[in-house]
């Protein structure tokens, strides 16, 4: 031995903390073992806990310094028993009552043993022959208990020796099964020769009776899926039969089967002088601790087919035969599978199964709610219930998918596409990593626990034990990690929406059969079902996984998009958005994993052509729909600071405009998803769309001001905006009402003019987009279309001073300036002011604007349209409402500053706080134009193209109906709520407005 202090030093080292005992133990282990300790201590360094390594090993060399010699006699033994020893003091105990099992490290290395293996072994130590132990009941379950502790002893060892555990897992947990599995083999044949050899009474049967006794152990849980921990509750079903042809009927059976059930589960968990191994647990047999102890498999079926819940068809998902006769077995799991696989379809499954983990959680003792490996948020059963309810419900149609092994299942599950590979990669790495954490912690005492340590030694022994951390502190950072991600994964899908949507899907209509597929489409409203058949074939063709997703995802989009006003465009406009985004990797994996995509995808799709073929050029913008905030307007300081950003990329005019046509055509598409999906209202629609049209304006004008001659050096330019655009009060189609006003500068007058004729001809030139084109109407500057197409500041004053109308001060109401020289633009604004706001305005004006609306109404009506159907110009409608607060504005403005606004709602408003209208007068008017400019806006969205009537046509009443939010079958509704709120509004307009019922005279047109 070294000098003290370098032994200390190098104890240390190898992971010793109690040093102060350690070097006496290592003297008495010396004095005891005749080996050189200066080769033994170096593999303490590979135990979780040196320390108690040290002492267990100190205990065997006392009892049996011979056994303990010859397992540190080689290195290839030595250091499993060192590592078992610091791993384990339940294997330690173990070994301390029975020191001659030592012989497990030098015996045989290597390998994990096979099942057959097993249960050859454990039936020897029983003395198993043709089903009946030649031991009865106290020394065959003592020799049953003895041999599988050795080859758990043996498991250990080599789940130990893996430098990364995880890697393991998997085989270790099968071999933890099926040693299980052979121990109830050996423990059923205890209890046969125990119930041949009682001395009488109802425990006596005859050996003949008992050997023709079908009686089958089906597995359950982690039992069934091949999974089980080191020390796992073993979950069985018990199951018997008779043998009616040689006089044992299934009732005898039955009860000779529980008597081998009793005796079974007692020989594996009752306490005893060897300790059990682990609980055996039949209480997911039907009725739970109320039923039967065991059934036929009659009497399952038909359980299972009346009386089961939802939460035993899952319990099942697991079952397979496990021990005992492995024939009835088989016939127990097939029979039952077809029931599992389709217990999805039951009314309201997938929210049961939800609301059953949920359970779990909540109870959960509050104090060990955070230090919950398996139950608690992030923990195994997130995993487990997740992978559990997406077999269920895809396993009905998908055979594929049917694993009982969680890992398995999760892999099968992303072979098909039901999850990312990548999200199925990281579940499938946290849960081995969880996994391990739990299988030491059990191994530790060899007790059934799932509760993190919260001592720092002993979390820093687990840190070792489990190889993941070198400290115990960053061993809980990255459990932390792990809960974080896998509760991230849980929710995203286990609370998937198409969970319940596939569920609810009857089987044939997720198999889609290409000989029912068209009768079905047509019946579930696909007016062109040869169609969507071409459609459907073109998204799921081949064996690309995208094809695979896309046959996952169809039959329940399918029944979405049926639910939709025009199902066959929305189809059509899925499969363009498809073939344009389908090599992306985000597109389908959002789809079928983030909550609501996919319906409001089909919602949107089926519901507006207007959005349809504009997610055909920016279909990039599907994304949007993941994230409420992404359908929200972009304020007008970020499009002005966005395309401040493509002027600095771009110095030519075209490609300058090119983009800034992209950007406006990628925001009103924003503002179409939004209204469409019910995110906007009215007033932020409108502002949405006005501040995308100022922003587009603003931005050309900037392109063309730095061209040479037409700067700001040279002349002050500026637009107005009038009418809606001047009110903020856009929709879907409007056009853009605007003057244009300049201002001599440095220039002579007639270049001035020149020079602002350009920017107009510029503007108006790198305005056109043919895709969604921008209409810049200037049919409201002074002497309308005879009048020049730009004035000057002085030009205007001049005019409004002399000539100016009475409709173009009505006109001016509206006007705000909207892009160009903001000094000219307020100018501009105080110019109007002194025309729309007269300190008062004669009886002769009030008469000529009443005249000039009955003429409106009776000459600018399209030729043959009904009055009560225009929404912009018909009675009641936005024209009535509009004309009604202009004539007020022109009458009280000047006393009344409130009224002093370009926006139509906000003067009724001042108006009625005022008392200048009724309560019912503001409502009335109110509701008919908020109605009018959202129907106004719908037709748009639906139909593709402006129009200002409403149709007659039920169909297209429906589809403008339906992104009106109401529900199907609303067309009449619609119309009926249209004609009742511009009746209610045309009521008050005529009496208030016009002083009586109006009825112009016609004109010759």
């Amino acid at each position: 031995m070294r000098r003290d202090q370098a032994t200390l030093t190098e104890l240390a080292r190898l992971g010793f903390a109690a040093l102060s005992g350690v070097r006496a133990q290592i003297e008495e282990l010396g004095e005891a073992v005749p080996l050189d300790l200066d080769e033994v201590l170096p593999a303490f360094a590979k135990a979780a806990d040196p320390d108690e390594a040290l002492r267990g090993l100190l205990t065997l060399a006392r009892a049996d310094p011979d056994a303990v010699a010859a397992a540190l006699g080689k290195e290839h033994h030595r250091i499993p028993l060192i590592r078992i020893l610091g791993a384990s003091a339940g294997l330690a105990d173990f070994f301390a009552r029975h020191p001659e099992e030592l012989s497990a490290f030098t015996e045989r290395e290597g390998s994990l043993p096979t099942r057959a293996e097993l249960a050859e072994s454990l039936l020897d130590a029983v003395g198993a022959t043709d089903g009946f132990a030649a031991y009865g009941e106290d020394e065959g379950y003592t020799r049953l208990r003895v041999r599988y502790r050795r080859w758990l002893a043996r498991i250990a060892a080599h789940d130990l020796a893996a430098d990364d555990p995880r890697d393991v897992l998997d085989d270790v947990a099968k071999a933890l099964s099926d040693a299980a599995a052979a121990a109830l083999e050996a423990s059923i044949a205890v209890a046969r020769t125990q119930l041949t050899t009682a001395t009488s009474g109802p425990g006596r049967f005859g050996a003949d009776e008992v050997a023709r006794t079908r009686f089958s152990v089906i597995g359950m849980g982690k039992a069934g899926a091949g999974e089980l921990n080191y020390v796992s509750d073993v979950d069985v079903i018990f199951v018997a039969a008779g043998d009616e042809e040689n006089g044992l009927s299934n009732a005898r059976a039955v009860d000779i089967a529980t008597r081998i059930a009793v005796l079974c589960m007692r020989g594996i968990s009752q306490p005893d002088i060897e300790p059990e191994l682990w609980e055996v647990d039949p209480n997911l047999r039907p009725e739970g601790k109320q039923g039967a102890l065991v059934r036929t498999l009659e009497s399952h079926l038909a359980y299972y087919e009346r009386w089961a819940k939802s939460w035993e068809f899952q319990a099942l998902l697991k079952a397979r035969a496990f021990a005992g006769d492995p024939e009835l077995g088989q016939r127990y799991v097939d029979a039952i599978s077809p029931l599992v696989w389709s217990s999805a379809g039951r009314e309201n499954f997938v929210e049961s199964v939800q609301r059953m983990r949920e359970r779990v959680t909540e109870n959960i003792p509050n104090d060990e709610v955070h230090y919950q490996l398996k139950l608690g948020p992030g923990g195994l059963r997130d995993v487990e219930f997740t992978v559990q309810l997406l077999q269920l419900v895809h396993g009905a149609a998908e055979p594929g998918v049917r694993e009982r092994g969680t890992i398995a299942a999760l892999t099968a599950l992303s072979e098909h596409g039901y999850i990312g590979r990548e999200e199925a990669a990281e579940f499938a790495s946290d849960y081995r990593l969880l996994r391990v954490l739990e299988h030491r912690l059990q191994l530790q005492r060899l007790r059934r626990t799932h509760l993190m340590p919260r001592d720092p030694d002993a979390l820093r022994v687990l840190a070792r034990a489990s190889t993941f951390a070198p400290t115990g502190e960053a061993l809980v950072a990255l459990w932390e990690r792990t809960k974080h991600e896998v509760r991230g994964l849980h929710e995203r899908l286990f609370y998937r929406p198409l969970l319940s949507a596939v569920a609810a899907l009857p089987e044939e209509e997720v198999l889609l059969s290409p000989e029912q597929a068209g009768a079905r489409l047509a019946a579930i409203g696909f007016r062109d079902p040869q169609g969507a058949l071409t459609h459907i074939a073109a998204l799921t063709a081949g064996v690309s996984r995208r094809a695979i997703i896309q046959r996952n995802l169809l039959p329940v989009m399918l029944r979405w998009l049926a639910d939709g006003a025009d199902p066959d465009y929305g189809l059509l406009a899925f499969r363009r958005l498809s073939e344009s985004l389908g090599t992306t990797h985000w597109f389908l994996r959002m789809l079928r994993d983030s909550s609501g995509v996919a319906e409001k995808l089909t919602h949107v799709l089926s519901g507006s052509r207007f959005i349809g073929e504009l997610l055909d050029q920016i279909p990039e913008a599907a994304a949007w729909l993941e994230h409420e905030s992404e359908l929200r307007p972009r304020s007008l300081a970020t499009l002005d600071d966005e395309i401040g950003a493509i002027l600095g990329r771009h110095d030519t005019d075209s490609p300058a405009a090119k983009a800034i046509r992209r950007l406006r055509r990628r925001e009103i598409l924003r503002l179409a998803l939004g209204s469409v999906t019910g995110t906007l209202p009215i007033s932020d629609l409108a502002k949405g769309l006005t501040d995308v049209t100022t922003a587009t304006i603003g931005g050309l004008l900037r392109i063309i001001r730095r061209t040479d001659g037409l700067g700001p050096d040279s002349l002050e330019f500026a637009v107005i905006g009038m009418g809606r655009y001047g009110g903020s009060e856009l929709g879907f189609g409007s056009d853009a009402d605007i003057m244009y006003v300049y201002r001599v500068t440095t220039l002579p007058n007639e270049q001035t003019h020149l020079a602002a004729n350009r920017i107009v001809s510029e503007l108006n030139r790198l305005s056109e987009d043919h895709r969604l084109p921008l209409d810049l109407d200037i049919g409201l500057r002074p002497e309308g279309k005879n009048g020049p197409v730009c004035r000057s500041l002085e030009s205007y004053r001049a005019y409004y001073s002399r000539w100016s109308l009475t409709w173009e001060a009505q006109a001016l109401l509206r006007a705000r300036g909207v892009a160009g020289d903001e000094e000219l633009r307020a100018d501009f604004e105080a110019l109007a002011d002194g025309i729309r706001y007269p300190a008062a305005i004669a009886q002769s004006a009030v008469r000529e604007v009443k005249r000039i609306k009955a003429r409106v109404e009776n000459e600018r009506l399209p030729q043959g349209a009904d009055p009560t159907r225009h929404v912009k110009l018909g009675r009641g409608s936005l024209s009535d409402v509009e004309w009604f607060v202009q004539l007020l504005q022109l009458q009280h403005a000047a006393t009344t500053r409130g009224l002093r606004t370009t926006s139509t709602l906000e003067a009724l408003d001042v108006a009625l706080e005022n008392d200048l209208v009724s309560k019912e007068t503001a409502d009335r008017l109110r509701a008919a134009w908020i109605f009018a400019s959202r129907l106004r806006s719908a037709m748009t969205l639906w139909l593709n193209r402006t129009t200002d009537v409403l149709p007659s046509d039920r169909m297209q009443l429906e589809g403008i109906a339906r992104v009106l939010e109401y529900p199907p079958g609303s067309a009449a509704q619609l119309e009926e709520d249209y004609l009742q709120v511009t009746r209610r509004a045309r009521s008050v307009f005529e009496k208030q407005f016009y002083g009586g019922p109006v009825r112009p005279e016609p004109t010759a047109r």
